[in-house]
């Protein structure tokens, strides 16, 4: 038996997919990327914005037509939402929770074959307790270690909290041990995600900063990164603690959604500019070489272009080194889904652009920074074109000539030039 696997979204499910693809290997099954040899198809989906549910659709539609035969699995975000939107799309046989997909291989053992009934689970967003224990193996130098699921914040535009639940975690002792289990496999780095990372420990009473002192200490693992942590959770003592391991990466991912207060008040987000801009400046002090990216929504209702001006100049000013640029989607069920005066789509896609633009700017400016100076970069099997690539501490994308021995291992290298059309740097080993 053979299963193919489609992951949508975010570095959690990533992670997820990952660890239903070990369940599925522990079964018996193979694992394979040609849809048509496949008797079952399993999608992790997104629901972030109404794209994600278009592309989760269109990917069922897919799938159905090169394999009419394959049992189609479909769990994720957008399955919590909206399971019988999903179970009335021809070729569905599988629609599980957020909650329920722990369960997705005994369901499908269950199932047996196509066309025998369809199975589709819900739950409200208050039955959404339990944890799903996952981290990534097997496909990529870095993994991604799940430590948190769920979010408290619900701020006025976002449905995670209804696709995700409370804010929950497992302990710190299993989740070093999941560490440890990943190194045992030849991992060197590891990605710690969530929905709400810095959120860590409402389950168990324990912090972030207790959880990343611990992880610190797992032996095998040369390098660790946040993948997202909200400002106002981003504390000294997380800084400090990221500044003086020679393990943590001067790399943050901090998404800031407006550079407007008004605005910003109107998302339910739980800090302002000032606040972000004294966390920037907190980082910068503890590790002047520190990539930092920041998430941005255009386009919010209400936003005046004096309002998107007034973002542009902000992010302009702190200088991150990257944008994740995202026009406003409004979802069902949130605040922000009936709130007047919608920016129409051709102000959110110009406003976009103008921030793209800004990011390419940035990015170039900070990797020209590094021409010619030494990093230690971690290189992976990918090869593209006769190149390998490979990231540094800080987060620079980094390509070489393609050299099996260098696969996940790290290297001190020399960049030497900006390959602008890719953005990416041009490395040169040190012998």
């Amino acid at each position: 038996m053979k299963v193919s696997f489609h992951t949508l979204g975010c570095k959690l499910n990533f992670s997820e997919t990952s660890t239903l693809a070990r369940e599925f290997a522990a079964g018996g099954y193979e694992r394979t990327d040609k849809v048509a040899e496949a008797d079952v198809c399993v999608i992790n989906s997104c629901s972030v914005t109404e794209h994600a549910d278009k592309k989760c659709r269109n990917l069922i539609r897919r799938l159905h037509k090169l394999n009419p035969a394959a049992i189609i699995a479909v769990t994720g975000c957008y399955a919590q939402l909206k399971p019988a939107e999903i179970a009335a799309i021809d070729g569905v046989d599988i629609v599980l929770s957020n909650n329920d997909k722990g369960d997705l291989f005994r369901k499908v053992t269950e199932l047996g074959k196509k066309g025998v009934r369809q199975e589709v689970t819900s739950c409200t967003t208050e039955e959404l307790t339990r944890f799903f224990a996952a981290f990534s193996s097997g496909d990529r130098t870095r993994a991604f270690l799940k430590v948190q699921d769920g979010c408290d914040y619900c701020c006025s535009y976002c449905t995670i909290h209804n696709a995700r639940g409370s804010s929950r975690n497992m302990p710190i002792a299993d989740l070093v041990k999941e560490a440890e289990q990943i190194a045992a496999e030849g991992h060197t780095e590891i990605v710690i995600t969530g929905v709400n990372t810095g959120d860590f420990g409402r389950t168990t009473g324990e912090s972030f900063a207790d959880l990343l002192r611990a992880l610190d200490k797992v032996e095998g693992i040369e390098r660790y990164r946040i993948s997202s942590i909200e400002p106002n959770l981003l504390t000294d003592e997380i800084i400090d603690i990221c500044a003086r391991s020679p393990k943590f990466q001067p790399h943050f991912h901090i998404p800031i959604q407006s550079g407007c207060d008004r605005i910003l008040a109107q998302m339910r987000r739980r800090y302002n500019t000032a606040t972000f801009a004294q966390r920037i400046e907190a980082v910068r002090k503890a590790m002047p070489d520190a990539f930092i990216g920041i998430d941005v929504i255009v386009g919010f209702p209400g936003e005046s272009d004096e309002e998107f001006q007034t973002t542009y100049d902000f992010l302009e000013s702190i200088a991150p080194a990257y944008l994740h640029v995202f026009p406003f989607s409004a979802r069902a069920n949130t605040p922000a889904w009936s709130m007047p005066n919608k920016v129409q789509d051709s102000v959110k896609t110009a406003r976009a652009a103008r921030l793209d633009e800004l990011c390419h700017r940035l990015h170039r400016a900070f990797y020209q920074k590094y021409v010619g100076t030494e990093a230690t970069v971690l290189f992976e099997s990918t090869l593209k074109g006769g190149w390998m690539m490979g990231y540094t501490e800080n987060y620079i994308k980094v390509k070489m000539p393609y050299d099996r021995n260098c696969i996940n291992k790290t290297m001190r290298v020399v960049l030497t030039e900006v390959d602008e059309q890719n953005e990416e740097m041009l490395a040169k080993a040190i012998i």
